[in-house]
């Protein structure tokens, strides 16, 4: 969200006695819009806004504790290069804990570490849901199907190929990166050898 905005509100009702949840009155406010003025979030922010916002939050909780969280399409309303940035936010998470995300997005599930497919089935009397857990070509076979129509087509399965590939290219490159910032962060001391000493004659 390139020269948004995020603010918090907080007042005060001189009249009001303390409470159970004390005497502030706080509101969110938020632009996603250079030189728009913050406004209260409930009011104008889109469901896409409202996904990429609360992904924000917990990621910026996760950097302090990490711990199981689950995220029940926080990439609504979002698609195309964004919804590629909110999976690489995803799998950064799930390396340093355990991320559950339901999806429609194949640029989402693309970046997982593990696709489970979850299937309703119905026969007009009863209803189950399945779990699965794809690997190889049959993750293929249902990222193409995310990304294609009732037929899968030989196009759309040379797309989800290319998905995977690009993802894993991605965390394979921001793993490195950040190997290569953790050391450097270690604030190790390289001492020079000190040049001998020179001789008297």
């Amino acid at each position: 969200m390139a020269g948004g905005r995020f603010e918090v509100d907080v007042t005060q009702d001189g009249n009001a006695d303390p409470a159970q949840h004390g005497i502030d009155q706080i509101e969110f406010r938020v632009t996603a819009n250079p030189g728009s003025p913050p406004r209260a979030l409930a009011k104008v922010a889109s469901g896409g806004e409202l996904s990429r916002l609360s992904l924000a939050v917990q990621v910026a909780c996760a950097a302090q504790e990490m711990r199981c969280m689950v995220f029940d399409e926080v990439d609504a309303g979002i698609g195309g290069a964004v919804a590629e940035i909110v999976g690489r936010e995803l799998r950064s998470l799930g390396v340093r804990g355990q991320v559950l995300c339901v999806t429609h997005l194949p640029q989402v599930a693309c970046q997982a570490h593990h696709h489970l497919r979850v299937t309703k089935l119905s026969d007009g009397r009863t209803t189950r849901t399945t779990l699965a857990e794809l690997d190889g070509d049959q993750r293929v076979e249902e990222l193409a199907r995310m990304l294609g129509g009732v037929e899968i087509t030989a196009k759309a399965r040379e797309h989800a190929r290319d998905m995977l590939s690009a993802a894993t290219l991605a965390a394979a490159a921001g793993a490195a990166s950040g190997a290569t910032r953790d050391a450097a962060g270690k604030g190790d001391t390289v001492r020079q050898p000190r040049p001998p000493a020179a001789r008297r004659r």
